[in-house]
């Protein structure tokens, strides 16, 4: 098998890797690291999640930089504070035995101040979330001019996420780049657009079939009806009694709320949402690590950039609208070369939408029933027992008490000392799960629908927000059509006009910036975002619709009023033929 050494890197990189444990190279890292080390050859690698993407372009990048000049020579810019952090602390452990060569993290939620310090004080290595770095540019706090070396991890993320136009915006900022490195997931229409325009004839690695699922992971799904989506929550999680893991939900407010009802029943959880300070996430996330908490709840958005080894589990409480978003989510667990499970709840009438992610994702996804009450209280009787066995006596003085307690039992039975043992374990399980309901749906108790394939006007109702992209790569027309009707006319949704646009200097970061800090909103109200030169559209959950407008509209910027409407509700005078609102359901 191959080895790193075997891969032609730096004598001190390799002393780092073995202190690390790291003996053979995954594909990725396989395939990209002798492309990579030329630094002149433009590259696009597709991996799944979680197969080291982080070393193939970390350990390239440490073998080819000058440790000698100190200015920015490589950017990595990927799409969240989380992945930052991780990719420098990762890059920080291969660089222990070369000297001279500084990394520094440059993200949202931190000083900017102490981010500037850091930059000038001399640094080879910058690795930035787009938002805070074109930040950066604008206050002239960074000079990019001399970057060699660009590299765009998660790039699929950071598209979903609506950067690609400060993707772009830092490629013009990289104007003596000698290769750009673009590593992904999956290889939508959008990174193909990007990869045209930039970069030249790149070298492709593809580690697996793109939107292929990662084969260490078993993707399980329930089907149950909606008002049961909890009760079936709790009873995977009880059927599991050695769960650790990540539970999926569209909203904040679902995962607080499902957060706080957990808690109360007695489970080791919290949520990760855009409602918790920089703070209380790193908290909630030191917990998480050191598995004080058992279980995470989050969206799709606080999730994104987390890297915990040894995840059991990943549970979709709801379907994402995205389809590609569920390889994401899966790929939280069944990490380097570790076994594990994907569960979704799957409401009857999501099952269309089910097999197409199934389909998508080339992967055999299991029925399974819901455990029944018995089946509960059966799995962890006898994981409880398990524990008992093998509980370690070797320590602690416990023949002191042998003579005692064998002389307060010499009544009772060893059969009655078990069921005692039981009964002080499971009382409130037996009692909770006594009487227990069948919480599967069976086809007879499935009222009569119309085809799935038949032709309609109304798509399914969504219950979340949009997080996803239409037209992606190697989708069916069909399937591009059902996921386009997805996405249309959240109903939970107002979508804003405002008059300010990328004429009044703003780029899709420093806008979203603008309008959460005038709004006084988070960042989780908002959907999609869509910047023209004079004007642009913001989604926005119709219970904060109000807040911005009041907030916005009738304000000065740069000496000119602001005008923020609803643009659903008649659109504001003036809209040109190719500006106007968006064309409903059936217009």
């Amino acid at each position: 098998m191959m080895t790193f050494e075997g891969l032609g890197i730096d004598a001190r990189l390799i002393q780092a890797t073995d202190e690390l444990g790291y003996v053979n190279p995954t594909a990725i890292q396989e395939q990209a690291i002798p492309i990579l080390l030329s630094g002149t050859q433009d590259f696009i690698g597709l991996a799944q999640t979680g197969t080291g993407k982080t070393a193939a372009f970390g350990l390239p990048l440490l073998h080819i930089i000058d440790a000698a000049a100190k200015y920015p020579q490589a950017l990595i810019v990927c799409p969240t504070r989380e992945l930052c952090m991780q990719i420098v602390k990762e890059i920080e452990l291969f660089k222990k035995y070369m000297t001279g060569i500084s990394v520094v993290a440059v993200y949202g939620g931190a000083s900017i101040g102490l981010q500037i310090r850091d930059l000038k004080r001399g640094v080879q290595i910058v690795v930035a979330t787009p938002g805070r770095l074109i930040d950066l540019i604008e206050r002239k706090a960074i000079n990019l001019e001399q970057i060699k070396y660009v590299v765009l991890d998660e790039a699929d993320e950071m598209l979903n996420m609506g950067f690609q136009e400060d993707i772009e915006f830092i490629l013009k900022n990289t104007p003596k780049r000698e290769s750009t490195w673009l590593f992904s997931a999956t290889m939508p229409t959008e990174i193909r657009k990007v990869s045209k325009k930039y970069m030249k004839d790149p070298k492709e690695v593809i580690v697996g079939k793109v939107n292929t699922a990662n084969k260490n992971i078993d993707h399980q799904y329930y089907v149950t009806t909606a008002q049961h989506r909890y009760d079936t929550l709790k009873r995977i999680i009880d059927f599991n009694p050695g769960i650790y893991g990540i539970i999926f939900t569209r909203t904040k407010l679902d995962a607080q709320e499902i957060s706080e009802r957990l808690t109360r029943e007695g489970y080791d959880i919290d949520a990760l949402h855009g409602d918790l300070t920089q703070v209380q996430r790193d908290k909630v996330m030191g917990q998480f690590r050191d598995k004080t908490l058992q279980l995470l709840i989050a969206t799709d958005v606080a999730a994104r950039g987390i890297d915990v080894q040894g995840i059991t589990h990943v549970i979709n409480f709801e379907l994402p609208d995205d389809i590609e978003i569920y390889t994401h989510r899966s790929g939280r667990t069944g990490r380097a070369g570790l076994q594990g499970i994907c569960i979704s709840i799957v409401h009857a009438k999501e099952m269309y939408k089910f097999k197409q992610i199934e389909r998508i994702n080339n992967s055999q996804f299991h029925k399974m029933d819901i455990p029944s009450g018995k089946d509960v209280c059966r799995k962890q009787f006898f994981s409880f027992m398990d524990k008992l066995l093998s509980a370690d006596i070797s320590h602690g003085d416990y023949e002191t008490y042998v003579p005692m307690l064998a002389e307060k039992f010499v009544d009772v039975s060893k059969e009655d000392v078990l069921k005692r043992v039981a009964a002080m374990e499971f009382d409130r399980f037996l009692k909770y799960y006594e009487h227990a309901e069948d919480l599967n749906v069976r086809e007879r108790d499935r009222a009569p629908r119309r085809d799935e394939n038949a032709s309609s006007d109304r798509g399914p109702r969504r219950e979340g927000r949009e997080s996803g992209r239409e037209g992606r790569e190697g989708l069916s027309p069909r399937t591009e059509a059902r996921n386009a009707e997805f996405k249309r006319g959240g109903s939970g949704y107002s979508r804003l006009f405002v008059n300010l646009g990328t004429k009044d200097g703003f780029f899709k970061a420093s806008f979203l910036q603008y309008v959460l800090d005038m709004s006084d909103l988070k960042k989780d109200v908002l959907g999609k975002i869509d910047m023209r030169d004079m004007n642009s559209w913001i989604e926005i959950e119709k219970g904060a619709a109000q807040q911005m407008i009041h907030a916005l509209d009738g304000k000065k910027y740069k000496g000119r009023s602001i005008r923020m409407n609803d643009a659903d509700s008649g659109g504001p005078a003036g809209f040109s033929s190719d500006r106007s609102r968006r064309p409903r359901r059936g217009e």
